[in-house]
């Protein structure tokens, strides 16, 4: 009777654990992403805030980056394409920044750089890009790399997390778009094939 109890328990046990991904060290597809709140933020030419609880869109992308990252400059582009694509669509894009430590204006990835980028078309206007100093939401994500890529469904679980592609450093290259066929199976309600792949870039710049 013992040995049955302590199976069930195991069992018990089991079920209520969180498996991290297979390239994720803190989440894993199915869970709860965590929550985004309180950062500064531009959205298009206004400064405002970011809070993830707030969005009414069916789904949400959340993609962490930094300015500075050559990675994330090749993806640029690619990113601003496939935001483009979801125009009009219950699709947000929110870009998050561990990197800006402060907001010199030489800095790369603080809020005036940002400004920046939206002026110069880097940046669609259905996203929203903040910076997060403290890297408490980037280490929250298990973020280790820029770009790196989460999309959220309308209850904010996440359906996939990795790279936008097959090929981060060579847009001629990349066959397989995986964020984007990720996204168009979350609002088709349909089960997204590849949920998990390996995000590649610059290492995120935490302050220690």
């Amino acid at each position: 009777m013992r040995q049955w109890t302590l199976s069930l328990a195991v069992v018990a046990l089991i079920a209520g654990t969180s498996f991290a991904g297979k390239y994720n060290t803190k989440l894993g597809i199915g869970d709860k992403a965590p929550a985004i709140a309180g950062i500064t933020a531009v959205a298009g030419d206004k400064e405002t805030t970011i809070d993830l609880a707030d969005l009414k869109e069916d789904v949400a992308v959340v993609a962490f980056l930094a300015n500075h990252c050559p990675a994330v400059q090749l993806n640029e582009d690619r990113l601003v394409d496939v935001a483009k694509s979801f125009k009009g669509k219950s699709v947000k894009f929110v870009g998050v920044t561990c990197s800006a430590t402060s907001d010199d204006e030489k800095n790369e990835d603080a809020i005036p750089a940002i400004k920046t980028k939206f002026k110069e078309g880097k940046y669609a206007g259905n996203t929203v890009y903040g910076v997060d100093p403290s890297g408490k939401i980037g280490k929250a994500y298990g973020a280790t790399r820029t770009p790196e890529f989460f999309v959220l469904d309308k209850t904010r679980t996440i359906k996939y997390m990795g790279a936008m592609d097959d090929s981060v450093m060579d847009e001629k290259k990349a066959t397989k778009n995986y964020l984007k066929t990720a996204i168009e199976n979350v609002l088709a309600n349909e089960t997204v094939e590849v949920t998990e792949t390996r995000a590649q870039g610059c290492n995120v710049n935490y302050k220690r």
